[in-house]
């Protein structure tokens, strides 16, 4: 997975093994954690006899699989394949405070807002509670979903833990007691790939799925205000061989001062912005679009508001747009774009093949199978089969008969004669 964020005036980037972090400021040298000769898990721990006892004897890739940064930007916490978990502080210089191990691997990786600890979902369904002020306590398990968690947040009054599994829900629970259930957001057709609580609205809740739809709420209570289907916004019509195919939402990003949300898709080189009217019946409003020259894997604004992305290419990898009169804008000459690209140079093969790789969202897509077709066809064809059969066991019988009849003729008449 590459991935991007900020903490601070730290631009991270997450490449195979690797997180890299640049300051955009200072000319100081690049933070760099390999998790591949990072510290190794001990054998033969608790954890090894755990509920994960036929996935510990895996050997994982210690491919980044998710990282978070703290609302401080003080904190940055990543896991890896291998089930590490490992918190670092940034401030006053990068600093490894512990390497602590998860159950199974973690798909979604968030602090709370206290910043006193770090959730961890997996992909078993499970939300596990990791301290930050005691940095080397084991796990506590805080709740759990019947299918894989993909994406985790907190509200902004840190009262509320949201978080969105592959089966289409998103639940909302008190993060203090998440036994107690506050309510369901309902009504994605396919897995919830993404959830942001934009900047400014505190009770909204944004969601992006596999449907292809982006979806807001009133997370409080559950109530949908307004879903916007994204293969609609697009310029150009997909061919006849493409319309059933929706475009999955694998990214949601809200600007700074909260007149923007971004909005990226799997394998598509757009960008789609919108507005939120608090006082108006369109509570999502399409106010712009930014064709990228390549496909986006992942974006982010900065504190300044400015929008860094992420793309499948060798020669421009990265770009910052910066927001002017009506359109977006790209910022190629601005020196923390060139301290950031130069980072990046020693890792471009790597990154460029992690783009190559298949999308991780294809095999969370649910296959129906439609038994009743296939039942109902076979059955015609046994009918038929039966039917010509009988049509022929029929005509059969009538030759034998016919014969017979005309045999009783031929010696009735010879007798006579």
């Amino acid at each position: 997975m590459s991935a991007v964020g900020f903490c601070g005036e730290w631009f991270l980037f997450t490449c195979d093994t690797k997180l890299v972090a640049v300051n955009t400021k200072q000319d100081r040298e690049p933070f760099v954690f390999d998790c591949s000769a990072a510290e190794k898990r001990p054998k033969n721990t608790k954890e090894d006899t755990s509920s994960d006892a036929g996935a510990s004897e895996e050997t994982g890739s210690d491919k980044v699989l998710a990282f978070a940064v703290s609302p401080s930007g003080k904190l940055v916490a990543l896991t890896d394949d291998n089930k590490r978990l490992v918190l670092f502080r940034c401030e006053p210089s990068w600093q490894c405070v512990s390497v602590r191990w998860v159950v199974r691997r973690c798909t979604a990786l968030l602090f709370s807002q206290t910043e006193d600890e770090l959730l961890a979902g997996d992909k078993s369904g499970d939300v596990y509670s990791f301290s930050v002020t005691e940095p080397q306590s084991k796990g506590e398990l805080k709740m759990g979903h019947l299918s894989m968690l993909l994406a985790v947040t907190v509200s902004p009054d840190n009262k509320f833990l949201i978080t969105a599994d592959r089966d289409e829900k998103i639940r909302v629970s008190h993060l203090r007691s998440p036994y107690n259930i506050q309510s369901f957001c309902l009504g994605h057709q396919q897995f919830v790939s993404c959830l942001l609580v934009p900047a400014g609205h505190p009770h909204w809740l944004l969601s992006g799925s596999g449907d292809g739809t982006l979806k807001l709420w009133e997370f409080e209570s559950g109530r949908k205000l307004q879903s916007c289907d994204l293969s609609e916004l697009e310029e150009t019509p997909p061919p006849d061989a493409d319309k059933q195919k929706k475009p999955t939402v694998c990214r949601i990003s809200s600007s700074p001062d909260a007149q923007h949300v971004a909005v990226l898709c799997d394998r598509v080189s757009t960008l789609q912005f919108f507005s939120l009217k608090k006082d108006s019946e369109q509570k999502i409003v399409p106010h712009s679009r930014l064709p990228l020259p390549h496909c986006s894997t992942d974006m982010t604004f900065d504190p300044e508001g400015r929008l860094w992305v992420l793309m499948d290419s060798r020669e421009t990898p990265l770009q910052i747009y910066t927001r002017t009169q009506d359109c977006w804008e790209s910022a190629a000459e601005s020196a923390e774009l060139h301290r950031a690209t130069a980072a990046l140079q020693p890792h471009r093969e790597t990154l460029h093949a992690a783009m190559k790789s298949s999308s991780r969202y294809e095999n969370l897509y649910k296959v129906t199978f439609d038994n009743v077709t296939a039942y109902q066809q076979k059955k015609q064809q046994r009918l038929k089969e039966q039917q010509l059969k009988r049509t022929a066991a029929q005509n059969t019988n009538g030759n034998k008969k016919k014969k017979k009849r005309e045999k009783e003729t031929t010696e009735a008449v010879t007798q006579s004669s």
